[in-house]
């Protein structure tokens, strides 16, 4: 796996600051969405920034783990999931229309047989290119074994530089996968330090007697694996397969210098473990929203990252990054297209 992520261009830093600071307007009146502009034109290293064939590519991968009763929701709701998925039908083909973006399914370790989606003509690319039959359960052993990480890296950075070398370069992440916010919690425990049980969270929906005994389950596997805290290390241990593709594709989309638009907890995972492994591809991460999953808190602040929306989301699927878009399309817009006080005649600070 390629690790020689390239640094942001900082020579036109200057020249974007004043760009924004000349639109009409006061200094900084647009807050976040000034700040937002300035990164991708920086990551873009152009004064005039834009989205180019935008994407999401949603990674689905099963958990050994869940078996063991860490979820709400029978391990098959995976394979159903992803069906919905491919025939249009859940939060994130209606985000990904509504913004305009591209979807991607990615079937990379789902342990069931996905039915054949009731609308085949529903406008989403399938990839099935599973790297096994899901995780192996973290309660007993390592989930993955080093090939599988290895393999499904490589599936996340092939799939990336595909849709590069098509035009696209700006990219949202998601996720499906049952049990995925238990390996989450075990991965940031391992990446940030913090401690176990206060990034262990209800993922889908557990009540206070499923939350107790999903703690005490990670708390097993934590004991098990001696907490390890070398990255790839701890994505072997405890991670699924989505999140090991998720991981190369943050990887290969900075190689590339795209903007990459990060959803919640278990996209942020993934990141943990590439940022780990290559620092600067943290400077090429748009995050998108700050979820309502326990442990998103502990990552954002190990991250020192401060996303662009707090809806209280908690779904999954990269709903949150779809649902971010539209304000990166408004910071480019505005580089673009708003007046400066030199064009619209307009009296400019004394």
């Amino acid at each position: 796996m390629r690790l020689d992520i390239p640094t942001l261009a900082h020579d036109k830093t200057a020249a974007l600051q004043a760009r924004i600071d000349g639109k009409t307007k006061p200094l900084g009146a647009l807050g976040r969405i000034e700040a937002l502009a300035l990164q991708l034109g920086q990551i873009q290293d152009s004064l005039t920034p834009e989205l180019r064939n935008p994407q999401i590519i949603v990674f689905a991968g099963d958990h050994g783990a869940a078996r063991a009763g860490v979820s709400a929701y029978p391990q098959e709701v995976t394979a159903q999931m992803v069906a919905n998925m491919r025939a249009g039908g859940a939060a994130i083909n209606v985000f990904a229309r509504q913004a305009g973006l591209s979807l991607t399914v990615v079937d990379a370790g789902v342990a069931h047989d996905i039915p054949e989606p009731t609308r085949p003509d529903a406008g989403v690319r399938f990839v099935a290119t599973p790297i096994a039959r899901g995780s192996a359960n973290a309660l007993e052993g390592p989930a993955l074994q080093p090939a599988q990480v290895a393999d499904a890296m490589a599936l996340g950075a092939r799939l990336v530089a595909e849709l590069a070398e098509g035009g696209c370069n700006a990219l949202g992440l998601g996720e499906m996968g049952i049990g995925n916010t238990a390996a989450a919690s075990l991965i940031t425990a391992a990446l940030t330090g913090a401690e176990l049980n206060t990034v262990v969270g209800r993922g889908t929906g557990l009540d206070d007697a499923g939350l107790a005994r999903k703690r005490s389950l990670l708390a097993q596997a934590w004991a098990r694996a001696g907490a390890p805290c070398e990255p790839l290390n701890a994505l072997a241990e405890f991670g699924g397969l989505e999140i090991a593709a998720m991981t190369g594709a943050f990887l290969e989309a900075a190689r590339r210098r795209m903007v990459i638009v990060v959803d919640g907890f278990i996209v942020t995972s993934a990141l943990l473990v590439a940022q780990a492994l290559a620092p600067t591809v943290r400077d090429y991460c748009v995050f998108a929203h700050r979820s309502a999953e326990a442990g998103h808190a502990a990552q954002l602040a190990h991250l020192q990252a401060e996303p662009l929306l707090d809806l209280d989301l908690r779904l999954g699927e990269g709903s949150g990054a779809a649902l971010a878009f539209p304000l990166l399309r408004s910071a480019c817009a505005m580089l673009a297209e708003m007046a400066s006080f030199e064009s619209a005649g307009v009296s400019g600070r004394d």
